[in-house]
């Protein structure tokens, strides 16, 4: 019975020590970013015995239980690419060397502390660079977000000096609706306007305005909407090169973009285009529907031939070109495409989108933050550097857009606090000392009664 005593206490001594090396841990990392507490759970030591009248001592075994799920506070801060997550769910990073290194490791974290590396790379005190699916000039990401392979690391600064090319024009304007129909002095048939007759200067325009779209290489050319009334709620419409010799040198005239006839409803809402240049098609959707004819820029400097989508706004609605009598004017447009200055900063919304801030004014969203979540986040394995990787018990991950399937959103300017209460872990140590050395009178009670058995 002594020896199973000596045994208890020695038990005891193996727990305390490692729950006093839990507390150290805990308080060394009072002031880590994203630091999760770990604490000591004991659970009993019984040796099984059928005897009633006999008691047979076990001990004690500490279990280190981190509470990962637990959300510390979120503490502002000036930078831009300082980050928290406001609920559940964790940053996905790779441990890597470098940022384009294959042999990095898939890892998660809550430590938001990124800040740019000499390449331009975020990455967090730890080293782990933060991943996130990159935005395409048409603002989509990958389809499949599930797949670890489409994430990047995230790079702002290397869109330096870039260019993307215009692929869509949105266009709201209005057609005098009382302008005298013009059906002589063209070049088709019996004099009448046909395609062409603005372009050429054939026929004086009713209405021009001059819209600037971007080639690949980032250059600017103008191209000039012209319209002029042709008959009852009927225009012709025509875009073309402010420069001729710019752009679609080879069309005749040189310079047409397209060319066609706007028809509108008779309460001055867009009811259909019949296009006649490129592509003869009539375009005369239900109402409700866009109407938006393709049409191919071919730049004579060398750039990529681009297809240019131009909105001419919905069937019988009249958020895009209209007809009422008032002055004909463009009210708005909006012309994707630019060529980017230097990069001057980096803001991250809270649906983790990060967008680039460039010198010229301009901006451009260029990444998309996943959150990583799992069924027991408890359960992950702890990892250096304040990370996590996945165990059996966490369960599989699953990869969502912040505020979505049970994810938190970003806190952007903003970093997580260390849960880990100062004043519960300093009373904590208080009492793991105290039974500490409790389980040290405990062999020391043994000791002597072994030596009084030795003695009789």
């Amino acid at each position: 019975m002594a020896f199973a005593a000596l045994s208890s206490g020695v038990s005891g001594l193996t727990a305390f020590t490692e729950g006093i090396g839990i507390i150290s841990d805990n308080i060394v990392n009072v002031n880590t970013v994203g630091y999760k507490e770990t604490r000591s759970r004991f659970t009993t030591l019984v040796t099984e015995t059928q005897s009633t009248t006999r008691f047979s001592p076990g001990g004690v075994a500490a279990r280190a239980q981190t509470l990962i799920s637990e959300q510390g506070l979120l503490r502002s801060t000036a930078s831009q690419t300082d980050l928290g997550v406001d609920g559940a769910g964790f940053f996905v990073v790779r441990a890597a060397p470098s940022a384009n290194s294959p042999d990095g490791e898939i890892q998660f974290t809550r430590a938001g502390n990124f800040t740019p590396d000499s390449a331009g790379f975020l990455k967090n005190t730890a080293g782990n660079f933060l991943l996130g699916f990159p935005i395409d000039s048409q603002g989509n990401i990958p389809t499949n977000i599930g797949d670890l392979n489409t994430l990047e690391p995230i790079n702002v600064s290397g869109l330096t000096g870039t260019a993307e090319a215009t692929s869509e024009v949105s266009l709201r304007a209005n057609l005098q609706s009382s302008l005298t129909a013009t059906t002589t002095g063209g070049s088709g048939v019996g004099g009448v306007v046909a395609q062409g007759d603005l372009a050429d200067g054939t026929i004086a325009p009713d209405f021009a305005q001059t819209i600037t779209v971007f080639d690949s290489q980032g250059s600017s050319q103008g191209l000039t909407l012209a319209a002029v009334k042709t008959g009852t709620n009927t225009f012709r419409f025509e875009i073309f090169a402010q420069d001729p010799t710019a752009i679609n040198v080879a069309e005749t005239p040189p310079g047409l973009v397209m060319s066609g006839e706007i028809n509108f409803n008779s309460d001055g809402s867009l009811a259909s285009f019949n296009q006649e240049f490129p592509n003869a098609v009539l375009i005369n959707p239900a109402n409700g529907q866009q109407i938006s004819p393709t049409a191919n820029l071919n730049f004579a400097g060398g750039a990529s031939t681009e297809t240019v989508t131009f909105n001419f706004g919905r069937a019988g609605d009249n958020d895009g070109i209209t007809q009422f009598d008032s002055t004909s004017t463009l009210i708005s447009s909006n012309v994707n495409g630019a060529v980017f200055g230097n990069v001057i900063g980096t803001n991250i919304s809270e649906d983790g989108v990060v967008t680039a801030l460039f010198d010229n004014g301009l901006s451009r969203d260029v990444f998309q933050l996943p959150v990583a979540t799992f069924p027991n986040p408890d359960g992950l394995t702890r990892l250096q550097g304040n990370a996590f990787g996945v165990s059996d018990n966490s369960g599989n991950f699953s990869v969502v857009l912040p505020g979505t399937g049970g994810a938190g959103t970003i806190a952007p300017s903003t970093l997580e606090a260390s849960t880990v209460d100062l004043a519960e872990e300093f009373a904590d140590l208080i009492v793991t000392q105290r039974s500490f050395s409790a389980s040290t009178r405990i062999i020391s009670a043994a000791d002597e009664v072994l030596e009084e058995l030795v003695r009789i």
